[in-house]
């Protein structure tokens, strides 16, 4: 039995550009999309419109959405928002639990947002590089027996795409994998055994970043 597992990482997020941003934003920790960001997950779209891809599964973050929704667009499907795919909830990174949309008010702005949907994993703030490798890892298994032998599209962000991948196929030495914003992860599953056929694919991008940034 065959399985796809895609992943990939959000695209440009406008605190990138413009950090002076995260000053007046009410959602400090939850920044859109740039303006180049939109312009990455349309190309990501783009990328995926002709794979066979059954679910798209999004980080409930504002940019991993503004980016899921760009693909669901182009393969008419919904948007489960699971938040084992969320960001790395680092206290070094962020003061507190990150304030973001509720699933009904993302819902109101994206429309394919699935409301009915129930994460599969929690994201507990605060916790450690290795605890948020370890939480999307679970998630990744555990949608991939869930929707076996569908294909899915995990949309996270730079720990948890990182630690989906890793999750799925087993640790990787170090710095192996590196995972650029809207890079794109193909892995998949013949019988028990998972392959990464496609490591921080960024040829669907005119732009790519020249420093990897985790968050």
């Amino acid at each position: 039995m065959t399985q796809i597992i895609w992943l990939a990482r959000h695209a440009n997020r406008l605190d990138f550009v413009n950090p002076d941003w995260f000053l007046t934003a009410e959602y400090r920790y939850d920044p859109p999309l740039s303006e180049d960001g939109m312009l990455q997950a349309k190309q990501l779209g783009q990328r995926l419109k002709d794979e066979k891809i059954h679910h798209i599964f999004a980080s409930p973050f504002l940019r991993t959405v503004q980016t899921a929704n760009a693909v669901a667009e182009v393969l008419d499907l919904p948007i489960k928002l699971e938040t084992g795919l969320s960001e790395w909830l680092n206290p070094e990174w962020m003061s507190e639990d990150p304030k973001r949309l509720s699933t009904r008010e993302m819902a109101a702005l994206f429309p394919r947002v699935d409301k009915g949907y129930t994460p599969q994993i929690a994201a507990t703030y605060p916790e450690t590089g290795e605890e948020a490798i370890s939480r999307s890892g679970q998630t990744a298994r555990c949608l991939a027996v869930e929707y076996s032998p569908e294909n899915i599209l995990l949309v996270g962000h730079g720990a948890s795409v990182l630690g989906a991948t890793m999750g799925l196929i087993g640790r990787v030495p170090r710095g192996e994998i590196k995972v650029s914003l809207c890079s794109l992860f193909k892995v998949i599953r013949d019988n028990t055994r998972w392959s990464l056929m496609l490591n921080a694919d960024t040829s669907h991008l005119t732009q790519v970043e020249e420093v990897i940034r985790l968050n």
